[in-house]
């Protein structure tokens, strides 16, 4: 009966116009009518995933609050919103036609600068693909707030994001995704799996935050005079989970919207997104419990965030039961990761650079392991390759720019401003105006 009422509504599709902007389509077959649907539901579901990627940037700006204290609440808001703000201005006039554009080396773009491949008289596919693209741009240039946050100038840290979006990111990505529009990248070429971006996206932000971590240095009062560290707890940890459960969710289009398809390959990289992400959160947590003694919320709630950043590039490559082992050792990696570089003295307050570096390496060599075609030492090479291309591009270039942007506008605020806090001295606000906090409590 289903099939009956089908084919009756596809055949009265067949005899009547359909409009589309201001041309007429006939639909003359009942392929054309199957087609036509199949191509609106994928405009839908691409747009939709968009949103739902948009919407991690309430996830990143609730981490990263949680994560430190009231005195700088204002300023991360600031920061996320601008990260966005000025990485789609960014992306929109250089940093797609960089990734995007016809290129005959396989290194960067050279067209599509303005979205100039947009024509109103032609296909407004490419507004599709640029929304989903852009929105996520603006989550690798928001990675970096976190390891960054506490002491930066507003005024130097937005000019990172213009950089991340219109050039270091884009020249990555199009070695990896340039052929999924005009572009042909040297590592896809090669066989590069990276379907949703541990590599591209979040390797990119990790290492980058990596760079600025170690230009700007620790926070005041971190370490004490023999390297021993300081804990500096974050003001609402109940934000905090928030922001993650909102990424998790976020993730649902991060992933499965990366087909830029409706069709039915979502449902397994809905189901291994869900299951990394689980796994993820419960050995961070066993982790932490063995590690500390009890269950620490904290390695908890990042432990999740790993497992959703190795699954990102094995999403529609791996089995549901590998998933689960790829989100798991994410899980246990951020855990010592964070110590890691916490013994390095590299101050990172929300552990993006575990979360995002290792986990997105962590995620991209997985996609070589646990390929469901099969284990090649070939892929497992070129995963590395990617994987060390990104390290190399990434972290080199933010490191440079971070210098350079230390020693013209400035990077760091004054130890003065730090500890009055960047929400006053920076923004002359009060996030939290009806509490009383004495400034020692605060540092």
């Amino acid at each position: 009966m289903k099939r009956i009422l089908i084919t009756i509504i596809i055949l009265a599709m067949a005899a009547i116009p359909v409009f589309a902007g201001d041309e007429t389509i006939t639909i003359k077959s009942n392929r054309d009518a199957i087609d036509l649907v199949q191509t609106h539901a994928n405009y839908i579901w691409t747009m939709i995933a968009a949103a739902l990627v948009f919407f991690m940037q309430a996830g990143f700006a609730l981490v990263e609050s949680g994560f430190t204290r009231a005195k700088n609440t204002i300023n991360i808001m600031m920061k996320n919103i601008m990260d966005f703000s000025m990485g789609t201005i960014a992306f929109w006039a250089v940093g797609f036609g960089l990734m995007f554009g016809a290129t005959k080396t396989g290194l960067f773009g050279t067209s599509g600068f303005f979205l100039s491949d947009f024509s109103p008289d032609g296909d407004p596919w490419i507004l599709v693909f640029w929304m989903f693209q852009a929105v996520f741009a603006g989550t690798a240039a928001t990675i970096v707030s976190g390891a960054m946050a506490e002491r930066t100038k507003f005024t130097g840290y937005i000019s990172y994001s213009v950089f991340i979006c219109g050039l270091i990111y884009p020249i990555f990505g199009s070695w990896a995704w340039g052929g999924l529009h005009n572009g042909a990248g040297w590592l896809e070429g090669l066989g590069f799996i990276d379907f949703a971006g541990s590599s591209v996206v979040h390797s990119v932000g990790g290492w980058a935050a990596l760079a600025g971590a170690i230009v700007i240095g620790p926070r005041l009062g971190k370490y004490d005079s023999n390297g021993k560290i300081r804990p500096i707890l974050g003001h609402n940890l109940s934000l905090a989970a928030l922001g993650v459960f909102i990424l998790w969710f976020g993730w649902f289009g991060f992933n499965p919207g990366s087909t830029t398809t409706a069709d039915k390959s979502i449902a397994l990289i809905f189901v291994n997104t869900n299951l990394a992400a689980a796994a993820g959160a419960i050995l961070a947590m066993i982790t932490s419990w063995i590690k500390f003694g009890k269950p620490e919320i904290g390695m908890t709630l990042n432990g999740a965030l790993a497992g959703l950043v190795g699954i990102t590039a094995p999403c529609a490559t791996v089995s549901p039961t590998s998933a689960l082992a790829i989100g798991a050792v994410a899980g246990i990696l951020v855990v010592f990761s964070v110590l890691f570089f916490d013994k390095l003295m590299i101050d990172d307050p929300v552990g993006a650079i575990a979360v995002h570096g290792v986990g997105g390496a962590w995620g991209t060599l997985a996609a070589g392991i646990f390929n469901m075609g099969g284990f090649s030492f070939k892929i497992l090479l070129v995963q590395i390759l990617g994987i060390l291309a990104c390290f190399i591009w990434t972290f080199t270039t933010a490191f440079i720019l971070f210098k350079v942007i230390d020693k013209t506008i400035g990077l760091r605020v004054t130890p003065e401003e730090e500890a009055e806090g960047l929400d006053y001295t920076e923004h002359m606000g009060n996030a939290y105006p009806d509490f009383e906090v004495s400034q020692y409590a605060q540092k």
